[in-house]
């Protein structure tokens, strides 16, 4: 018996969108200034904190110790 379910490899797999509405109102949590959308990484950007957070599941983790410095 085969049960096995046709799935796409997670490389492969297409990165989950953040709603644009979600995007317009969020901030930096440590300047206050606005982020960019990075789809490839699932991250948001901010430029003047020098961090990147993570976004996991569609959902922005928006705790700068979750944060990823930016070099």
């Amino acid at each position: 018996m085969n049960d096995s379910k046709e799935t796409t490899p997670p490389e492969t797999a297409e990165p989950r969108r953040v709603d644009p509405r979600l995007l317009e109102i969020l901030v930096c949590p440590l300047t206050k200034t606005t982020l960019e959308y990075d789809v490839e990484r699932q991250e948001l950007i901010s430029r003047q904190a020098h961090l990147a957070y993570p976004i996991r599941d569609g959902i922005p983790i928006m705790l700068s110790d979750e944060a990823r410095p930016l070099e």
